[in-house]
């Protein structure tokens, strides 16, 4: 596995918001406050497009182009070279490496795109929130699944006027991140739905089926 396929998974596909089981600890009044608003947010974002830009721990960026429908559907197409393409069809996201030739799937619940995709966000059962952090511009909310066992979290950062979702970053289990940042993230209606479908490429074992 190449690094950038490598950080893709930690950013999009294979890493789970995991961590130890935590009880969620009652936030300050101001931070749950900015919790709120983060979920009316996100939940209000039925569809959306944009740019965006990777980064990984050793600090290689790859860019490319997001679509989002929510609940469940997200399509992130990489630019050349990169090869890549990732796309969430609502229960399953999909990885397809035109240059590896490959294609691997995961549950869309085992990734952290499953945070802002659900059809009801929750930010207070079955995750924790371990930090809200307030920025010049913004602020940023840290979070983690208590329900498993693999240590890992991700922030999910927000401009403050207006609201809107900037990016996140995963932190796996050795504290490496991966950054994705949203640029010109707008609004969008009527996404073709055949953004969000995305089949095996590879040929069919050509036995099977055979009498």
């Amino acid at each position: 596995m190449t690094l950038t396929r490598r950080s893709l998974t930690l950013a999009l596909a294979a890493a789970p918001l995991a961590g130890p089981a935590l009880a969620q600890a009652p936030l300050p009044a101001a931070d749950q406050a900015l919790v709120d608003r983060a979920v009316a947010y996100l939940e209000g974002l039925a569809e959306a497009k944009g740019r965006f830009v990777q980064t990984d721990a050793r600090g290689r960026t790859t860019t490319g182009q997001l679509f989002m429908k929510r609940p469940g559907k997200a399509r992130f197409a990489y630019d050349a070279p990169s090869g890549l393409l990732v796309v969430s069809d609502g229960g399953v996201v999909s990885v397809q490496d035109k240059r590896l030739k490959t294609f691997d799937q995961y549950p869309l619940g085992a990734t952290p795109l499953s945070l802002f995709l659900a059809k009801t966000i929750r930010l207070d059962k079955g995750v924790t929130v371990t930090r809200v952090a307030r920025m010049a511009d913004g602020f940023s909310i840290t979070a983690r699944d208590g329900k498993k066992e693999t240590a890992g979290q991700i922030t999910l950062t927000f401009t403050d006027t207006p609201l809107a979702l900037a990016g996140w970053t995963v932190t796996d289990a050795q504290q490496r991140p991966t950054r994705v940042q949203l640029l010109d993230l707008q609004r969008a209606s009527g996404l073709d739905r055949s953004l969000f479908v995305l089949k095996d490429p590879r040929p069919k074992n050509p036995g099977r089926g055979k009498v």
